[in-house]
């Protein structure tokens, strides 16, 4: 299981797991992704760079998905594809390549409108032998 969506009243809450901490940031994107479009809708013909730094991993989850999201809305773009490059030396770093393409509106049915990414219950953990890497996050809709 790449994330699964859990009950929230208001909002949309959601878990991504992955055997590391990259394929755990890859699967949020994904999950986060798929609240607003049908990704299988989205064709990796565009590559965007991202690089960012925090003190810890829950800091550079956080600031992955808000990252993404700001790119959404500046480039009206959608993603598909993550490749994702960790490194830990004080500081954690993330260097990414992502794949996607500008919104074609006669292609890209939205689904539901993400207003941002929240710190309510965010949560990175090492989970069981199954799913080793687990990341909570709740997103404002």
């Amino acid at each position: 299981m790449r994330y699964e969506f859990l009950e929230h009243t208001a909002d949309v809450k959601f878990r991504a797991y992955g055997s590391s901490p990259e394929e755990m940031l890859k699967n949020a994107a994904l999950a986060m992704f798929s609240v607003m479009i049908d990704i299988e809708t989205v064709r990796p013909e565009s590559v965007w760079e991202v690089e960012l730094e925090a003190e810890d991993l829950e800091g550079l989850a956080y600031r992955w998905l808000s990252e993404l999201l700001f790119l959404f809305s500046a480039e009206l773009a959608v993603f598909s594809d993550f490749d994702i490059s960790l490194s830990h030396d004080g500081a954690w770093r993330l260097n990414a390549r992502v794949r996607g393409e500008h919104i074609d509106r006669k292609r890209h049915s939205f689904e539901t409108e993400i207003k941002a990414v929240t710190l309510h219950q965010f949560e990175v953990r090492p989970g069981d032998s199954e799913r080793p890497w687990m990341l909570q996050v709740v997103l404002d809709v």
